[in-house]
């Protein structure tokens, strides 16, 4: 959706929404990396534990308490 604005003022365009493709399927924002690669066994495992723990709770972002109780979950501790 664009506005222009009228007399010669300068054109204000509403970038928000320009080139989406309404039939595209929509990509979803992740707190983290998209991809585990890279990452040692150790971190993937906590990364597998964090992206299950947020389908579960249908939370897209997690706080530091909830990463604590995931890494808890793992068995780690002080």
């Amino acid at each position: 959706m664009s506005q222009i604005t009228e007399g010669n003022h300068a054109t204000f365009v509403d970038r928000r929404e320009a080139g989406v493709d309404p039939l595209a399927p929509a990509r979803e924002r992740r707190q983290f990396a998209n991809s585990h690669d890279g990452l040692s066994p150790e971190a993937q495992e906590l990364a597998q534990a964090i992206d299950g723990y947020k389908l579960r709770h249908r939370r897209r972002f997690i706080t530091y308490e909830e990463m604590l109780s995931v890494i808890t979950s793992l068995g780690y501790h002080r």
